[in-house]
């Protein structure tokens, strides 16, 4: 089973190195005009503020979906004026995943039914952290969602574990995962693909969790230009 893990490693690595080189000619090739703000798909002024707010809109429109109309709010916190070099895409990706999984952990512990207040549901906060001393940009996604067990926090990284329901599995379109009309709950991958997108160009993500409480979820991103892609 590692052997079968690490592999996936190294080919969704490879894919999405491979889809890196590809979009970055691409769109540099068709930039009809010179943007002050992007280089091909790397944007200088990314705002993890703004790419927060656009993933918590998605992922509120498929928490309502699911459960009857209900979904957590997104506080966001901290450093809301940062922007620094990145792919935007890439930090999309992973912030829907990370506010998704928080959003439904929420829903599970806390919603009862219809009828309920939706002020009783608690909060998904986000923190953004950054200062001129930090060797990272950090992002911390929060939920009060009752955590995962410490014989569960391993599996978390495997692309075969999943907690949806089979009829969830069974009617799955893969095409789907990466947009809002994806289920709330997918088949599994989620965590370990936005990993490997944090990690590309340098940077991880990390789970703590609190059984009985919550999780928190860390993402670790460099700024571009530190940092050598791993190609090998």
């Amino acid at each position: 089973m590692d052997e079968c893990h690490s592999f996936l490693d190294r080919f969704y690595m490879s894919r999405i190195g491979i889809r890196v080189l590809a979009g970055q000619y691409l769109a540099l090739r068709h930039q009809q005009s010179p943007d002050d703000n992007y280089i091909g798909m790397i944007c200088l002024d990314t705002s993890p503020y703004e790419l927060v707010q656009h993933a918590a809109s998605d992922a509120t429109i498929m928490c309502r979906r699911d459960y009857h109309g209900f979904a957590p709010d997104v506080r966001i916190d901290g450093r809301t004026d940062l922007t620094f070099p990145y792919l935007p895409t890439h930090l999309h990706y992973i912030l829907l995943e990370l506010i998704k999984n928080a959003m439904r952990a929420t829903m599970e512990k806390h919603f009862r039914d219809h009828l309920m207040d939706e002020d009783d549901i608690p909060p998904v906060t986000v923190i953004i952290a950054d200062g001129t001393d930090n060797e990272d940009v950090i992002i911390k996604v929060a939920d009060v969602g009752g955590g995962i067990p410490r014989s569960q926090m391993d599996k978390i990284w495997s692309y075969l574990f999943t907690t949806a329901s089979a009829s969830v599995q069974e009617d799955f379109i893969s095409d789907m995962d990466h947009g809002k009309d994806s289920p709330l709950a997918g088949l599994g991958y989620g965590l370990p693909i936005s990993r490997s997108y944090a990690r590309y160009f340098g940077g991880d993500l990390d789970i703590m969790s609190m059984e009985g409480y919550g999780t928190d979820a860390f993402v670790y991103l460099t700024r571009l230009g530190n940092y050598r892609e791993p190609l090998l």
